[in-house]
This record gives C-alpha cells, structure tokens and sequence, in this order.
C-alpha cells in the first residue's frame, strides 16, 4: 500500500502596526469618543495631544474639566510641557481639574468600563488597519452617542468601603 503524503501549511501571523485609542467618556453627557494617538502608542505627547482634543474639540465651552484616570506615568500635568509651548500647556493645564484612580483599582473608572463594552461591540477579531479601528470606534461611539444616556455611576463611598475595605483604617 502506498502512502499518501499530506500537504500542510502553516500560517504565519503578519503584524502590520499597532493603534492605541484613548477612551473618553463624559458620564454625565452620556457621550463618549475613542481619540486615536497619531503615533500609535501610550506616550505623553500622545496624552497630551488627546487631552488638548478633549479641551478644544470635544468641550470648548467649558471652563473646567474634571479627569478621572488612571496612573499611567504619561498621564501627568509634565506631559503637557513635554508636548506644548509653555503658554499652550499652560493654558490646556487650567482647564483641567485631575483625579486619579486608586492603583490597581481601575475598574472603578468608568472609561475602563466603556472601553471593555467597545472591545465586546466591535473590536473581537483582529483589525488590519488604523483606518478601520476608526471606523469601527466611531460607528460604536456614534450608536452610543446618538442615545446619549447619561451613566448613572451607582458606586458610592460605603460600596466603596465594603468592597474595599483593606484600604480603609478601622474606625
């Protein structure tokens, strides 16, 4: 009997880039953007230049922002400085009022949660290019938007001191 030989063929993983996006999400609003880094990585100026997106394009009327994020070592007031002229990182600086997550807590931020429901919409398999993670993101914020349901953010200080109760010094 003669043996029958069968071909096999491997396949070879190509990666042709990466993209970050920078989740914005206005809980009072109900609206929320995906601010893709023009680098496509995580770094200060990349932070900064998203920050300054939120400043004059997403909130121009506004006279104070309130950030809640997390520890990310770009995400700092430097970052801004790193990025800008003096005067214009000073100017994106005043308009920002920063607050951050507790480490390794960022579950509690509502962009993790907004970015987890993005990622389970449309970003399962794998995307070929940044123009197509742009598109993807913005139809997904745009369906979203569209409602704008304000987040009813439930969690409060005692959920807080319950569920994280090792934190907190006995009374």
């Amino acid at each position: 009997m003669r043996s029958e030989c069968i071909a096999r063929q491997d396949y070879e993983f190509v990666r042709k880039g990466t993209v970050s996006g920078f989740m914005m999400a206005s809980p009072h609003f109900g609206h929320r953007e995906v601010y893709v880094s023009p680098s496509g990585r995580l770094t200060a100026k990349d932070y900064a230049l998203a920050m300054r997106h939120l400043a004059d394009e997403i909130h121009p009327e506004a006279k104070k922002i309130i950030v809640v994020q997390d520890n990310l070592n770009t995400h700092a007031i430097e970052s801004f400085y790193a990025a800008f002229e003096a005067p214009e990182a000073r100017r994106l600086v005043k308009r920002f009022e920063f607050h951050f997550t507790l480490k390794h807590r960022s579950w509690l931020n509502i962009a993790v949660i907004e970015i987890a429901a993005l990622s389970r919409s449309c970003l399962k398999e794998r995307i070929a290019t940044v123009e197509t993670f742009k598109v993807e993101t913005v139809a997904y914020t745009s369906r979203k938007n569209e409602k704008a349901v304000p987040i009813n953010w439930q969690f409060t200080t005692d959920d807080a001191r319950t569920k994280l109760w090792s934190l907190y010094p006995s009374i």
